[in-house]
């Protein structure tokens, strides 16, 4: 036993400095890349491209499954963005709720014929389209349940205009998000087929108008330790796989793709738990196999507002379907390992998700077990497993506090002094027991993709509306996989605080 221990703690170690300095050098060039970005978005005039008539148009596909107390709202915001010509595509899978009833009493919206319709990509047959000439942006589109992919490839299908951008149901977008998406295409359009935009937490912030008005953390501590999360993830991540054109995953949130190459590919693959990697491997295995130049990009200045969990059974719901995702694509695109001509993707985008998602969770319960085995084995003194523990806190407070500094410069509404102070507190949290509790619900959602259990599980449904942590409703979803976070609604007047 003792020599296991031995042989397991080296392995670990070198685990642990490898993924130290694979996080430190995404950091850095985190850092780099957004001094770039600021530099370039300080002399960007947004208003004058969002009139200007030499911008592409974008049709913005909302797959919508049991969405009646959130639906409205989200629509009203969309429809208020700051972009010259674009259309709102409300495609209701299937719902077994009044979805499309509220749209069509609210909008007054009427049965209109399909024209110029062509099935680009395979989807579930359209049983309707909703119009009112009243509301020319507005498209719903009414169809039989087959899941968020055929959702949004009958949006595809019925798309008039070359981009198409993908939102999520219970976001909030910011009235410039989507014209500093389309300004980062516009810099080289043969190039830029995807785009990705910022998801932040709204949780604790003021909604007003369905826009946010002033960023506060939440008082709660699990909605606060996403915030940490999300802001590690996207800042100090994604940023710097965009840089090396690594990245895997464009959010099913909020992002933006040429229509034509989602079509080349075929669209969204049927019954995939993690469509929005899954479509974004899918690109660049396209382009790499044919040698097309070609980036996907992460814009951190798009910024898309989502509600977090904020009870352990819902997020810990929402953890298992993330991972089944990534067991489901990683095992779908395996042969793209170590092979030369994927070049990132395949030598280091890959096998990072494979060592540092997939089989964290058996490294870090499995530590934590060799700890414990240390102590009784009297192999260890305390001061060196203090140090060891003290080293591990280190370093995630030194990649949180890389991520909160990128934060902090990039966005017009920064965080007060307060919420950062107690963001630094939260990433001890985070190693301490939160990251142990993620590495179970990750060891769950495996042993669901074994057993080809897909159900999407219990989701509230919490209204932005109220201000409130009443849950609008609870049900269970197991036919769609839908969007990956709580639903909101955009708030009507007064201002409230999530």
């Amino acid at each position: 036993m003792r020599s296991f221990l031995l042989n397991y703690g080296i392995v670990a170690t070198y685990l642990i400095i490898g993924s130290s300095l694979l996080y430190l050098f995404i950091l850095a060039i985190s850092h780099q890349k957004m001094l770039s970005i600021i530099k370039s978005t300080m002399n960007s005039r947004y208003r004058e491209l969002a009139g200007s008539e030499f911008v592409p148009p974008v049709s913005i596909l909302v797959p919508s499954y049991n969405e009646e107390l959130t639906i409205i709202e989200s629509v009203r915001s969309l429809m208020t963005l700051e972009f010259p010509v674009y259309e709102v595509l409300v495609i209701n899978d299937g719902s077994a709720d009044r979805t499309l009833q509220v749209l069509v009493d609210t909008f007054e919206l009427k049965p209109s014929r399909l024209t110029g319709f062509r099935p680009l990509v395979k989807s579930k047959a359209i049983r309707e389209v909703y119009h009112n000439p009243l509301y020319p942006k507005l498209v719903v589109i009414d169809k039989a349940n087959g899941g968020k992919a055929d959702a949004l490839n009958a949006g595809i299908n019925v798309a008039k205009y070359p981009l198409v951008a993908t939102i999520d149901a219970d976001s909030l977008l910011e009235k410039d998000a989507l014209i500093r998406l389309v300004k980062v295409y516009m810099e080289n359009p043969e190039q830029h087929i995807a785009v990705g935009g910022n998801v932040r937490i709204a949780n604790g912030s003021t909604i007003e108008d369905g826009r946010v008005r002033s960023v506060r953390l939440s008082p709660k501590w699990l909605p606060a330790i996403q915030y940490v999360e999300y802001m590690r993830a996207f800042l100090g991540g994604r940023i710097g796989w965009s840089a090396m054109n690594g990245l895997l995953i464009v959010s099913g949130a909020f992002g933006l793709f040429r229509k034509d190459y989602l079509v080349k590919v075929g669209g969204y693959e049927e019954d995939c738990p993690g469509e929005d990697m899954n479509i974004v491997i899918k690109l660049h295995k396209y382009m790499l196999e044919r040698n097309l130049p070609y980036k996907i990009i992460f814009c951190p200045d798009a910024v898309c507002w989502t509600q977090a969990p904020d009870t352990l059974r819902v997020l810990g719901s929402q953890r298992r379907r993330w991972i089944r995702g990534s067991l489901w694509n990683v095992s779908r695109f395996r042969a793209m390992l170590f092979i030369p001509k994927y070049k990132v993707i395949g030598w280091l985008a890959l096998p990072y998700t494979i060592v540092y998602e997939i089989l964290s969770p058996y490294i870090r319960l499995s530590g934590l077990a060799a700890l414990v085995g240390y102590v009784l084995l009297d192999m260890t003194q305390l001061p060196v497993l203090l140090i060891f523990l003290l080293v591990n806190l280190l370093i995630g407070m030194v990649f949180t506090c890389g991520s909160s500094l990128i934060e902090q410069f990039a966005f017009r509404r920064p965080l007060q002094t307060s919420d950062l102070l107690r963001i630094i507190g939260l990433s001890v949290v985070m190693a301490v027991g939160y990251d142990q509790i993620n590495a179970w619900w990750k060891l769950r959602g495996q042993w669901d993709y074994l057993r080809r259990n897909n159900a999407w599980g219990n989701m509230v449904r919490r209204s932005w509306q109220d201000g409130t942590a009443e849950a609008a409703a609870d049900r269970t979803d197991q036919d769609h996989q839908g969007p990956n976070h709580l639903t909101g609604t955009a708030a009507a007047k007064p201002a409230t605080r999530l």
